[in-house]
């Protein structure tokens, strides 16, 4: 069992509204052609990310005024998802839907309920399922949003997969921002390195940016996983690491 989480960053342009890097897309799909017993997560981008911040959406249900912006926002990431199943299917994999929004219930923006017997189903049925950055209902809140990560955290602790990958648009976690000169990758980081480390964000994200994906990263690594975060925008990277290569990147290991 091997998960792969595209991120929004790396199959999407973050910093515009609706702008999907096709070809990148299309290639990561090409490269996950062939694996067996895969799971496909992938984030919302520039189509869930810009409008949900613009309406608050991840603090909850305020007033009335968000739901006319929550439909939208439900709305445009199913347009991504799209786009990801297209490019799956015309490389070759046999990728089915699963919306969160239909199956997985939040507690005050944390994931609480998710049954994976579906998805198994479909697994066993030798079908690819594919899950996405969501907005999806909350018992405290009333809405939240549901990160493509805190589903991969999920997914990591049900179905104990071997590997995790998380596809970026940079190296890994560097020791600054990725854009200034000298930047360094971190090759590795443990649960004792988190509160010394500095994160930086050059968009806007409403899922809690890189300190959060790091610590899903650890909260759903166990001994003997292999978790990364690898540079989609590398050619026969996310391939390589499909196939248990050593690739440049930022591993996550816990003890």
């Amino acid at each position: 069992m091997i998960l792969v989480k595209l991120g929004g960053s790396v199959i999407t342009d973050k910093s515009q509204y609706h702008a999907v890097r096709l070809d990148v897309l299309r290639r990561l799909c090409e490269e996950m052609t062939g694996a067996e017993d895969i799971v496909v997560v992938h984030g919302a981008g520039s189509f869930g990310h810009i409008m949900a911040h613009e309406h608050a959406l991840a603090g909850g249900h305020r007033d009335g005024s968000q739901i006319p912006a929550y439909a939208a926002v439900s709305r445009d990431v199913r347009e991504l998802n799209l786009m990801v199943l297209d490019a799956m299917i015309e490389a070759g994999m046999s990728p089915v839907s699963l919306p969160p929004s239909a199956g997985i219930t939040l507690k005050d923006g944390v994931l609480e309920d998710y049954d994976t017997g579906l998805l198994q189903s479909y697994l066993d049925m030798g079908m690819v399922p594919v899950i996405f950055g969501d907005v999806a209902l909350d018992s405290v809140q009333g809405f939240a949003i549901c990160s493509g990560d805190q589903a991969m955290e999920r997914l990591a602790k049900e179905l104990s997969p071997r590997r995790s990958i998380f596809v970026s648009d940079v190296d890994g976690i560097m020791d600054r921002d990725p854009a200034e000169q000298g930047a360094e990758l971190i090759g590795a980081i443990t649960p004792d390195d988190l509160d010394s480390m500095t994160f930086h964000a050059r968009v806007k994200d409403v899922t809690g940016g890189i300190r959060r994906k790091v610590e899903s990263m650890l909260a759903m690594c166990s001994p003997g996983m292999d978790c990364i975060i690898i540079n989609g925008n590398v050619p026969g990277l996310l391939a390589d690491a499909i196939a248990g290569k050593e690739v440049r990147g930022t591993r996550v290991k816990v003890d």
